[in-house]
């Protein structure tokens, strides 16, 4: 799977306010009956699309405002709140006093959890046994493993409770010997994903205990697909500076469309198979950082509501970007504080002391081609937009963009495109 081309490591996912609130909507929109997607355990199911609602909104400000991730000029961003407030809730199970209160408050639930902690973990539950029923479209693998070192003796009753709401286990992983403990938990991983996720970790230790990791990968087929003969080189707006080629589809058909003159940007629908739907979302030139800015839950809500049908001629980037997240770097400036350190209360998990979690990595995955989402040089640059034949207006992503992906349960994915991997100089 190739990485951001040119760009490094994808910068971090958001962090203060803005990161917990993205999870904390995931969190809270869990306990909804799964529709489409398999987990870690399979492929899931697809449905005739009902009529696409809107991602549901915590009650509290922070699972709907503010926007989820700062401004950032030139890496690509993409994750899942969904996988990672999974593995947060899912090691909840096991935590103990402000180790456990920390991960709650993270999560929107309250330090004391209650009734809303027991209905996180039961929405879990049912959104993962959703995803174990027969592949069709749209497909979603997501799933957590813990792998810990066999010295350490879990106990059953955290053991049952994973299995049953997560339907997880904790791996037994000889960090001992660091290589083949890294190929172990890879090759999990591989596994799960259909080889569309590899090399997840990377530099373990000997004095590794415990590593937790979260993955997805969304794969889905358009409800109505580009033609590939359609598909064109054509220049890519890095930055003023920097062009690069990249393989451009075009449609020319009635699109969900919507012109957001507060953020000063333009974003087009497109449904896939099944009940989910991906949001491209154009800034105006020079405009990328108002609209970061604004890209919060009630700006998705409302955007949905308010997309109407129009005639387009669009042309979007074939891409493949990927998102790979340390977030025991992270979560500290989230308020989980304790977890990663030595005063990590696991005493639910197991009744060795001193056991923290080491490691906890995510990684996220999206293939944008014509079927789906699997998820001379010109002198001007910037957005595109013209008229085309019969009326239908242009609309040509050909600069950094947003996108988001959702379904009736929320927001599956959010994402930054800078540069398409793939992209060459010209």
């Amino acid at each position: 799977m190739p990485s951001a081309a040119g760009q490094g490591q994808p910068e971090a996912p958001p962090c203060g306010s803005a990161c917990s609130s993205a999870w904390r909507s995931s969190a809270r929109r869990a306990p909804a009956s799964a529709t489409s997607t398999p987990g870690g355990a399979g492929r899931g199911p697809g449905s005739c699309r009902p009529p696409r609602p809107p991602p549901r909104t915590g009650t509290s400000p922070s699972t709907s405002s503010g926007p989820w991730w700062p401004p950032t000029p030139s890496r690509n961003i993409f994750f899942s709140p969904l996988s990672i407030s999974m593995p947060l809730a899912m090691v909840s199970l096991g935590a103990r006093a402000s180790t456990k209160a920390q991960i709650l408050e993270a999560l929107g639930l309250g330090a004391q959890g209650g009734p809303e902690e027991d209905a996180l973990h039961q929405g879990f539950r049912r959104l993962l046994q959703g995803l174990r029923r027969p592949p069709e479209d749209p497909q979603l693998s997501l799933g957590s493993a813990l792998f810990v070192r066999p010295a350490v003796r879990v106990r059953d009753a955290f053991l049952s409770a994973m299995r049953t709401l997560y339907l997880a286990d904790a791996v037994p992983t000889n960090f001992e010997d660091p290589a083949a403990a890294q190929k172990q938990i890879n090759d999990y991983v591989a596994k799960q994903t259909e080889g569309r996720i590899v090399d997840l970790v990377k530099d373990l230790d000997s004095s590794e205990v415990m590593v937790m990791v979260s993955y997805i990968f969304f794969k889905a087929k358009w409800e109505t697909r580009f033609d590939p003969q359609s598909t064109r080189k054509q220049d890519f707006h890095v930055t003023p500076e920097t062009v690069v080629q990249v393989p451009m589809m075009r449609r020319e058909d009635e699109f969900d469309y919507l012109l957001d003159r507060s953020l000063s940007c333009r974003v087009v629908g497109l449904p896939y198979q099944g009940n989910a739907t991906a949001l491209f979302v154009l800034p105006s030139e020079g405009r990328m950082e108002k609209a970061e800015a604004g890209l919060d839950q009630q700006t998705l809500t409302k955007w949905l509501k308010k997309l109407t049908k129009r005639k387009l001629q669009l042309y979007l980037p074939k891409f493949s970007i990927e998102g790979s997240y340390q977030l025991e770097k992270i979560l500290p400036t989230l308020g989980i504080r304790d977890l990663f350190t030595s005063r990590a209360d696991l005493a639910g998990f197991t009744n060795h002391s001193n056991i923290q979690v080491s490691q906890m990595v995510h990684k996220a995955v999206v293939e944008v081609d014509e079927s789906g989402t699997q998820a001379g040089r010109s002198h001007g640059r910037g957005v595109c937009i013209q008229v085309g034949p019969m009326g239908s207006q242009m609309i040509v992503f050909n600069r950094p963009f947003l996108m988001a992906i959702v379904n009736a349960e929320g927001v599956l994915f959010l994402g930054k495109v800078t540069r398409p991997a793939g992209g060459h100089s010209s």
